[in-house]
């Protein structure tokens, strides 16, 4: 068939960027809304006396929203290349507004016991269960749905789309503490952006439903070099790419507990330990995470030019090398602006990983096994490690060895900085039989991590 005209061409590239950015922005609104809004609904749910042992039990929970990942991960990821992007993208935007549906009507401790706890629980198993297919679905659609030269800079929305879902959490945080009272926020204003968040997914729902299919993702799934269905997003065909699999376990290890640390516990953390104003810290995080959105596009503009592995590597070595000087000096940060600084230095070297990752995880795996074999490691990864990171800190700072903590970000991070020096870069990897073909007649090698069947 013709290729179509340059100009339909960019509007398809466009309105996958928007359908699959606004989606992601959803999806991690409401995951993350959870955190920024926990300080204000912890003893809702948890009675006591101890603010930090509050906020144990509802990191807790968060942590065990991860838990679901792996299933979403496989059940979504599978449904995805098996059916297809568009289908699995719609599918986690629904599970995700019913979960925060949940959140805004349960009921609390004093209304009904720990059933609210429950309730909570089970919201956060379905939220995770979703965030483990999105995450997969959409670094897969964004990179297929790319230019091959651009595929950096596309990818880089995914984070660009999570961070801006953080910051309309946060922004919408900030308004209500102007606005309500923290007797107000603490009995029935916390519930207000899981409303919201429920009813920008009615929205998305629509926006995705109007997505067209990726190309690589057609190429697949009809004409004479279609695999059987059977066989797509199959465990057993992820098995034979175990090695790229185990790849995504290991480069995501360090980069997830660094994202972890610098964004939903930041606040906590400047609020706990540097003893800052509530509002100041979330203002602090709010402008920090909008500079870092600003930055991720251009950080995947320029691996699209030198390749992935040097921003992964400078990552990794700013992340082992920078932690425990950077976290001791925000935990002793005593103004806006001091804060600030060094949460941006630390977004800066962590952009490294978040701008590029989903592209070099979807360009590991060939078409018929490419989300699961993102959604799934990720997913393990992310459960065991970035799940838990908030516990984890919250944890050394009740048994009164908080910095041992930084270590623990900067010995994750220098597994991933191994990781990265031994893998190849996978910046021309070919994500279809079409690129493959070109690369065939150009005479372009392959990296062996990223083969085409």
């Amino acid at each position: 068939m013709p290729a179509p005209p340059l100009g339909e061409e960019r509007g398809k590239r466009r309105l996958a960027l928007i359908g699959g950015s606004l989606g992601n922005l959803v999806e991690w609104y409401d995951w993350f809304v959870y955190a920024s809004f926990a300080i204000y609904f912890a003893d809702s749910f948890f009675p006591g006396d101890n603010p930090t042992t509050q906020l144990m039990n509802t990191a807790g929970i968060f942590a065990v929203g991860f838990l679901m990942r792996p299933v979403g991960g496989w059940v979504l990821g599978r449904a995805a290349d098996r059916h297809g992007r568009k289908s699995a993208l719609t599918l986690t935007v629904t599970m995700m507004s019913v979960a925060a549906l949940l959140i805004a009507v349960a009921p609390t401790y004093g209304q009904a016991g720990y059933f609210g706890a429950l309730v909570l629980l089970l919201a956060r198993l379905l939220q995770g269960m979703s965030i483990g297919g999105e995450y997969a679905a959409s670094a897969t659609y964004l990179t297929e749905a790319s230019a091959r030269n651009r595929r950096g800079l596309g990818s880089s929305f995914q984070y660009v789309s999570m961070t801006c879902g953080q910051l309309l959490g946060l922004g919408i945080l900030i308004t209500l503490q102007h606005t309500l009272t923290t007797a107000q926020l603490e009995s029935w204003g916390w519930r207000i952006p899981f409303v919201v968040g429920a009813l920008f997914a009615v929205v998305v729902f629509w926006l995705r439903r109007r997505l067209q299919e990726t190309d690589a993702f057609k190429e697949e799934s009809s004409g004479e070099d279609a695999h059987d269905e059977s066989t797509r997003g199959t465990l057993k065909v992820l098995w034979q790419h175990r090695r790229q699999a185990g790849l995504v376990m290991a480069l995501t290890l360090g980069g997830t507990v660094a994202y972890y640390t610098y964004t939903t516990y930041l606040t906590k953390y400047l609020v706990g330990s540097a003893g800052m104003a509530k509002t100041t810290a979330t203002l602090v995080s709010f402008t920090a995470l909008t500079l870092f959105a600003v930055l991720q596009p251009f950080a995947g503009m320029l691996s699209d030019r030198i390749g992935r592995r040097p921003l992964l590597i400078t990552f990794a070595v700013g992340c082992t090398v920078g932690t425990y000087p950077i976290m001791t000096a925000l935990g002793s940060a005593s103004s806006y602006w001091s804060a600030l600084g060094l949460s941006l230095l630390a977004l800066v070297i962590v952009t490294g990983y978040t701008s590029i990752n989903a592209a070099v995880k979807a360009e590991l795996f060939p078409t018929r096994v490419r989300a699961l074999g993102v959604a799934l490691p990720y997913a393990f990864a992310n459960a065991l490690f970035g799940g838990t990171a908030e516990y984890v800190a919250l944890w050394f700072k009740s048994s009164g060895h908080e910095k041992m903590f930084f270590w623990y970000v900067s010995g994750c991070a220098f597994i991933s900085l191994v990781t990265y020096v031994l893998m190849p870069d996978t910046r021309n990897a070919a994500l279809s039989r079409a690129e493959a073909d070109e690369d065939a007649d150009a005479g372009r090698k392959q990296p062996s991590t990223a083969p085409v069947s």
